[in-house]
Parts: C-alpha cells; structure tokens; sequence
C-alpha cells in the first residue's frame, strides 16, 4: 500500500510537468527575451508553499547568472516593495491567481512601470489579467489524495523556472568558468579553481613522439596513454611541434590507406593551442569550449612540454587525478 501511493504521487506529479510541453507556446519565449534584457533584477514573488518555490527559483537564477531576488508578498507592503524598480521584472506565482497577498501588491508593481509575469494555472484569474505575461503552470490534480495539498501544482512551477533558468544559460552562453565565480565552495568550482599543473598528466603519462618517425609509432603511443592523441616534438628534444588525434588518423585513411607508413609532420596537426603550467582549470576550459577541442598540450615559454590536459580531467570524470596518479 505504501509503496503503491508513493508511485501513484510520482506518476501524477511527471504527468503534471508532462502535460506543460504542450503547453509552452509564445509567452515563454517573450518572458525568457524580457529578461534576458532586463536592466535590473527578476524578482520572483509568492506566497506559502508558492513562496518556497519562488525561493528555489531565485537561487537557481542567481547562480546560472540572472540577477535575482525574492520578495516577500507581505513584507513588500511594508516597505520591502521599495527594492522593486522599473528595471526589474517581477514574477509572481500563485496557482488559483487569486491569493490576497499577492493581488494587493499588483497596483503597486504597475505603479513602478516594471513588467510583471505571472506563473499560474487560472489564466482567467486576477493575477493573470493585469500580468504583461502568462506561463501556464496548472495541473488536472494534486498529488495529494485530499486535493488540498499543494503537490503537483507546486512541481510544476518549480520546473517551469528550472526551464525559465536553463533556456537563459544557452542564451547568455553561460560557461563552466562563470559557474565556478558563483560557486566556489562547489565540487565543479574547487576543481576549476586549481592550476593546471595540479591535474594534467606528466612524465610517462604525456603520449609523445618525434617529429621523422612514421605514423604506425604514433598510433602505438596512442593506444598506450588511452587518451585519444599523442603529442609530436622536435627531433632530439621536447618542444612541441604538433599534436596528432583520432581525428588527424580517420581524416588520413579517407585519403590514403597507407597511413601507416606517413610521417608524424605529414598528418598532425602543426602549432596546438597550448597553456602554460599555471594557468588556471577553468582558463583551460575556455580554451577547449572555444576551439572545440578534447586535449591541450601544457608547455613552458620555451614551448617544451610539461604536461598534457584531457577534458575528462579539468571536469573530473572518474578519480580525481593529480599528475596522473588515481590514488591521490
């Protein structure tokens, strides 16, 4: 019995966030436009459990890179409205449309010229007619077998502004390194803080080869670092000059079979994007967004090489390595 009602609550809460796909039509792309234009703050307000979940909403903006704020329905009617300006855009949540404390403040947010957006599931409400713009967040019923409970319909406006944030990331093209300012007590915001020469791979873990050698050597230390490329230096010493991936390889077999027997020079690529050993995680982040790369060699000023980077470390896919060793 237990476990059949905890389904049964799973189920009509994903159905209520299922049935607001369909939902979604020009109102929500003219609310992700107006704020990603806006001046000011989003200030998102509510009442109850619709307070909380404007709370979370808040949070969610203010770390993916939306200035936000909550504003508390009561509160603003004794003076905390005077944080609203006419830069701002205001959000106010509330599934009937028709909470008291939250309508009584509508004459006062029109009377600061900012626009209003209203999250709820009565478009026919108070609310939603003196809003500039309406998401519709209603649901068929609550999880709760009382109907009284705010569950589902709770669930719902949580996602809408989850959709609300993460559709504002991709149009603010919002990168790993700015979530790292915002969270540098993070797990992924400690990782980007830390050097490079904290995290690449050194010594018999950096895959090289020598510039004259032929590309059947090349493809042998690939195999061997299982890191999808090798690094190509200078004859005689450990300047960097070119890198050669699985890429390079697949591009040479489409022109000629007898890729084995080419040398290094012949199909690397010439002059990587390098960084230096104490560049920061997150610069080399931006590096690899930017170039659409997997791998940066590490060099000194001289261009010798010190290290080599792979994505997979900067973000920490398995153990955390320092300098190649996974039982630090």
């Amino acid at each position: 019995m237990i476990l059949q009602q905890a389904r049964e609550v799973l189920r009509i809460e994903a159905e209520g966030i299922l049935n607001l796909v369909e939902k979604i039509d020009k109102d929500f792309v003219n609310a992700v436009n107006l704020i990603f234009r806006c001046k000011g703050r989003t200030i998102v307000t509510g009442i109850g459990k619709s307070g909380i979940v404007a709370r979370k909403i808040v949070a969610t903006f203010i770390s993916t890179g939306t200035p936000a704020l909550f504003l508390h329905p009561v509160e603003a009617m004794h003076g905390d409205l005077g944080m609203v300006t006419r830069k701002d855009v205001v959000i106010a949540l509330s599934n009937s449309g028709e909470t008291n404390e939250l309508n009584i403040l509508i004459p006062s947010i029109r009377n600061t010229g900012c626009p209003l957006i209203a999250f709820t599931g009565n478009t026919d409400s108070t609310l939603a007619k003196h809003s500039d713009i309406v998401i519709y967040v209603g649901v068929e019923r609550e999880a709760c077998p009382l109907g009284l409970a705010p569950t589902a319909s709770t669930t719902a406006s949580l996602a809408m502004g989850d959709a609300l944030a993460v559709t504002l990331i991709s149009k603010r093209h919002f990168k790993p390194s700015d979530f790292k300012r915002f969270h540098p007590g993070g797990k992924l915001g400690r990782r980007l803080a830390v050097r490079v020469k904290e995290i690449m791979l050194t010594g018999s873990h950096v895959p090289v080869v020598h510039k004259g050698v032929t590309m059947d050597e090349a493809i042998r230390e690939i195999n061997r670092s299982e890191i999808g490329t090798t690094l190509v230096a200078e004859t005689g010493d450990r300047r960097l000059v070119g890198i050669i991936t699985d890429g390079d390889i697949r591009r040479s077999l489409v022109k000629s079979n007898a890729v084995l027997q080419e040398r290094v020079e012949d199909v690397m690529t010439a002059d990587p994007k390098t960084l230096s050993p104490g560049s920061y995680a997150y610069d080399a982040l931006n590096v690899m967004e930017e170039h659409e790369i997997m791998v940066l060699p590490i060099t000194n000023a001289k261009k010798e090489i010190q290290g080599i980077l792979h994505l997979h470390d900067v973000l920490g896919k398995g153990d955390f390595r320092f300098n190649g060793d996974t039982n630090c």
